[in-house]
């Protein structure tokens, strides 16, 4: 599955595209919450990241994995659920996006570069 990385937008139609050649109406995402990007595709979140650090110069502090419900809307379009959140330094010892601010800041983020 091709793996994209995102900085200004990208249409909620090609999401579609890349979900379809995995995962049918999800696809996975990685968003870097302090470039404010984020990738997505692949299939598994950590290839994701991978690619942001390898590519973006992203820090795994500041990554963030999620599941886009493609065909869902409002708060059941994005899912808070991957290994790489496993971050215990950071506070964050589950799978989920614990802290409300980050999650906040996710979403401003795929809102702003998913149309």
């Amino acid at each position: 599955m091709e793996t994209r990385i995102v900085k200004d937008k990208i249409r909620l139609e090609e999401l579609k595209d890349l979900a379809h050649e995995q995962y049918g109406d999800i696809i996975k995402a990685v968003v870097d919450v302090g470039q404010e990007i984020m990738g997505v595709g692949g299939e598994l979140h950590i290839d994701v990241q991978s690619l942001l650090i390898e590519k973006e110069n992203s820090q795994g502090r500041d990554t963030w994995g999620i599941n886009l419900y493609l065909e869902k809307t409002g708060d059941e379009f994005i899912e808070f659920d991957s290994m790489i959140n496993l971050k215990p330094l950071l506070d964050n010892k589950t799978r989920g996006v614990e802290s409300l601010e980050i999650q906040n800041k996710i979403r401003e983020i795929v809102s702003r570069l998913v149309k």
